[in-house]
């Protein structure tokens, strides 16, 4: 977790001091909203409000000594979230979530001051190669006024861009999905969920991993999603890893095992380099880089090269799990080697994820299998 804080303050003499604040908050974390006061006066009043319908947060009188926080308002989005300084009035929102973004007001004789606060957060998101995913706002509904936006940061020749895939606008009752856009890659595979607002991507490739934008308002979550398949090939065999890219517009970088051991590099501009000597030299002649489609292939293939490859293209990551066996024992588990180099990649949930979903496949194969065989005997 981080905190960015950015701010920009404005100030000039109208009848009183105006005020302006603009702060970038990581979800989950606490924001204070300064009064800029050191000492209230004992005539001083002061009153915190939120959002376009002006909604009373909390309240100074000093004149009749009392102190008073609505956080039950709103649906109770700031129940037990809200402190409030009764010395100099300052005002703090504690475990910030995204619905907490929005305009702030501090309102007193002298001074009217204003704040828009932006929360932050970032998820990491797995999903296997062909499989839907769907990237949750974290809504149960969408309210009257609230306008989200999809977007996907993306690495062009011209630098880096965010594409807009799918929006809602509750006030104009307005959605709309965008899939023909970066070349097609996503046509016919979006879907957003008009009470909710999740998006769903269906038959994930490795070209749909990256980053994806959600802004709820002025609240804004990145999903870093990344990719992975499994792969078993029989020892001696030769195997491709196929990204399926259309065009190379950035370095790619073939990583391998839980050192992130470069094995391939390609750069549109510089061609390709193998480095097949690495880890003993397990890899030497063995290693094909495709230029124009950022494939790598393995010949030869050993149970030395049972592991899992990384696929590195900007913030792109996909991972193919690959397994050799050998003639006699066809399909072998390597789960134990995939945990121990999964530990060190994406993190222990994803991994448990990982191997639950492997194992469920392989279960059903093998359900399959044990059913086929017994209507043949029979």
């Amino acid at each position: 977790m981080f905190w960015i804080v950015l701010f920009c303050l404005c100030l000039w003499g109208l009848d009183g001091t105006f005020g302006y604040e603009e702060k970038l908050v990581t979800e989950g974390e606490s924001v204070t909203l300064n009064s800029d006061f050191t000492e209230m006066k004992d005539d001083d009043r002061i009153q915190w409000k939120f959002g376009n319908e002006d909604t009373l947060l909390a309240e100074i009188n000093k004149q009749t000594d009392s102190i008073t926080v609505y956080d039950d308002v709103l649906d109770g989005r700031f129940r037990n979230r809200l402190k409030l300084n009764n010395q100099t009035g300052s005002l703090t929102i504690t475990n910030t979530r995204h619905e907490h973004s929005g305009r702030y007001v501090l309102e007193s004789k002298s001074v009217r001051k204003s704040f828009d606060i932006i929360i932050y957060g970032e998820k990491n998101v797995s999903v296997k190669i062909g499989d839907s995913v769907t990237l949750n706002t974290g809504l149960t509904e969408i309210m009257d006024n609230d306008r989200i936006k999809w977007k996907k940061d993306d690495v062009m020749l011209y630098g880096d861009v965010s594409t807009l895939l799918a929006y809602i606008n509750k006030q104009s009752n307005r959605i709309a999905v965008y899939d023909d856009s970066l070349d097609g890659r996503f046509r016919d595979r979006l879907k957003l969920d008009n009470q909710t607002g999740s998006f769903t991507i269906r038959n994930t490739r490795p070209e749909h991993t990256g980053v994806y934008q959600l802004k709820i308002n002025n609240a804004r979550v990145d999903f870093l999603l990344t990719a992975y398949d499994e792969i078993s090939v029989k020892e001696g065999d030769s195997i491709t890893l196929n990204p399926r890219l259309t065009v190379i517009i950035d370095e790619i970088q073939w990583m391998f095992g839980n050192e992130n051991t470069l094995i391939g590099r390609i750069e549109w501009f510089n061609g390709f380099t193998v480095y097949d000597d690495v880890l003993d030299g397990r890899f030497r002649n063995r290693l094909k880089l495709n230029k124009q489609t950022g494939s790598l292939t393995i010949t030869n293939i050993t149970t030395q090269h049972t592991g899992v490859y990384h696929l590195h293209i900007s913030r792109q990551k996909t991972y193919f799990i690959l397994s050799v066996f050998d003639s006699e024992h066809c399909c072998g588990s390597t789960e134990a080697v995939i945990r121990l180099v999964l530990s060190a990649l994406v993190g222990v949930a994803t991994v448990i994820l990982l191997v639950y979903d492997i194992r469920s496949r392989r279960a059903d194969q093998d359900q399959a299998h044990i059913y086929t065989s017994g209507s043949i005997e029979t």
